[in-house]
């Protein structure tokens, strides 16, 4: 029974349903595949990139601030090496050196010296620091002068031991200043050794004998003046002997005393050669060491160094020539702390104490290194270092303002500023689908940044200008 049904009309209806869907199935595949089938000329032409167009960026209206920025190290500035100009006082004669010129006490690295104070001990002698231009290169004593002997008389005087008088020629005053000077800080100045005091007694002596025997001279010739003619000798040669005696005794004591005299006019209290630095400048800190104890001071003993800290740097030569000396100055340390400095020096070498090789107005001289785009070297002085005082090395960043707008201005990149046939400067936005021309007048430039001011036709924030095609 169900067989039949099944061949009945309703079993032939269901073979044509799916006889139709197979059919629309196929057909449609079909109709698919012919609307994705493209030939080579189409294929080709949907390959190929779409036109470029201007590449623009936004105006922006803000403040602009021009800077210089720079990594620097810090360092204590205008390092001087110190020598000694000659040996220390030895405890016997001036003339005799010393048997050992050995270092007993070593600079302390670190220490901050003023003027009148120790650097170092030399064989139980003090080597003082005293400022001036004229470097120690002799023994200065009573009967030498000179510029170098008036800044000694000069430094006397700074620190409370008045010589007297400062005219260049050291006499009694300033070998009395000089005794005092050592006194004060624990030490006795050389003063003339048992040799030296033992030929001054025999040149007093020579005088004292000189003295005697012209006084004998002048009582032969009293006596002769009351010659009674007796005698085998004429009354004219006797007078003329006695004569030539006084005369010879004379010239003895004049030379006598001459002698004494230029003695005496170098006898005194002395400063040797080793015992005083002079320095252009003061209070310096000891900055390097360069002796070990039981060293001959030959050659350097120790680096000094301003008080002051300095961020040494380098800067591209278009940065450096918009820096001047006095420019205000930020440091900042790795971790964030800041500490304010000035632009000390614009060019010459680095770590110099000269300030060298800089231009009249202070920014770097032309020429300075290798050539106009050479990096430049810039000094960054710190006067109250704060977070820097024990920083020594320390890697740092040093910040330069140039300058800012007044207020917010507009901005756009460099590269959108282009000079036209006629010299002017313009900027080209994209309006409309066109690209239009804006004469402007450049400003301020910091940071890949310009300011603009627009003339004739209007700029405004948000307005796309273009900085590449």
């Amino acid at each position: 029974m169900s067989r039949r049904l099944l061949r009945g009309p309703w079993g032939r209806g269901r073979k044509v349903t799916v006889m139709v869907a197979v059919v629309v199935a196929f057909g449609g595949g079909g109709w698919a595949a012919g609307t994705r089938m493209q030939s080579p000329a189409d294929a080709a032409a949907a390959h190929q990139p779409p036109k470029a167009g201007p590449v623009t960026v936004a105006v922006e209206r803000r403040r602009l601030t021009a800077t210089v920025v720079a990594q620097g190290t810090v360092e204590f500035g205008a390092p001087r090496s110190v020598a000694l100009a000659g040996a220390v006082a030895s405890s016997g004669s001036a003339a005799d050196g010393p048997a050992a010129q050995l270092v007993t006490k070593l600079p302390q690295q670190g220490a901050v010296l003023t003027e009148g104070s120790v650097l170092m001990q030399v064989s139980g002698r003090p080597v003082f620091v005293l400022r001036g231009q004229v470097p120690m290169y002799r023994t200065l004593g009573p009967g030498t002068s000179g510029d170098d002997v008036r800044q000694l008389q000069l430094a006397l005087r700074r620190i409370g031991q008045d010589p007297g008088g400062a005219g260049g020629h050291y006499g009694q005053g300033t070998a009395g200043a000089v005794t005092r000077w050592y006194a004060s800080k624990g030490y006795e100045a050389q003063a003339p050794g048992p040799e030296e005091q033992k030929q001054r007694g025999e040149l007093e002596q020579a005088v004292t004998d000189a003295q005697l025997g012209l006084l004998q001279a002048q009582e032969g010739q009293g006596a002769a003046g009351g010659h009674d003619g007796g005698g085998a000798s004429s009354p004219a040669a006797t007078d003329a002997t006695r004569a030539l005696e006084l005369k010879s005794a004379k010239n003895r004591l004049d030379q006598a005393n001459k002698t004494l005299s230029l003695f005496l006019a170098a006898y005194g209290t002395r400063v040797p050669a080793g015992e005083v630095v002079f320095l252009p400048e003061l209070p310096v800190r000891v900055d390097k060491v360069k002796v070990h104890l039981g060293d001959t001071p030959d050659g350097s003993v120790a680096t000094v160094t301003s008080s002051d800290v300095v961020v040494q740097a380098v800067v591209p030569a278009a940065d450096a020539a918009q820096l001047r000396q006095g420019m205000p100055a930020r440091v900042e340390t790795t971790d964030g702390r800041q500490v304010t400095g000035v632009v000390a020096r614009v060019g010459g070498a680095s770590g110099s104490a000269t300030g060298g090789g800089t231009g009249r107005d202070g920014g770097a001289a032309a020429g300075d290194g290798a050539g106009s785009e050479a990096p430049v070297p810039v000094a960054v002085s710190v006067p109250e270092p704060g977070v820097l005082k024990n920083q020594a090395g320390a890697a740092v960043k040093a910040t330069v303002d140039l300058g800012s707008s007044k207020g917010a201005v507009l901005v756009v990149p460099v590269a959108a500023v282009h000079t036209s046939a006629d010299g002017r400067a313009r900027v080209r936005v994209l309006r409309g689908g066109r690209i239009v021309d804006v004469p402007v007048t450049p400003g301020l430039s910091a940071a890949g940044q310009v300011e603009v001011t627009p003339r004739d036709v209007p700029l405004g924030e948000g307005d796309q200008v273009v900085v590449g095609q």
